[in-house]
């Protein structure tokens, strides 16, 4: 179900991801079981290729331990 990530343009994949972080709680809340499933595995599908295609990712050092100690 849905294009295969590997497909999708940058762009396209950031969307889809963004799309589904918008509808995830939702899902959670009142989706029934399935549509809870599946919305699990698509995003686990979008963000493995966003992973594949940057491997090395721009760190936010606030986002560490150490930063959020010093906040």
């Amino acid at each position: 179900m849905g294009i295969d990530p590997r497909d999708l343009t940058e762009d396209d994949l950031l969307r889809e991801l963004r799309q589904l972080y918008q509808t995830r709680l939702e899902t959670l809340l009142h989706g029934p079981d399935d549509a809870l499933a599946r919305h699990t595995s698509r995003t686990n599908e979008l963000e493995s290729e966003y992973l594949r295609r940057h491997p090395v990712r721009d760190i936010d050092p606030g986002r560490l331990r150490e930063g959020a100690r010093q906040r």
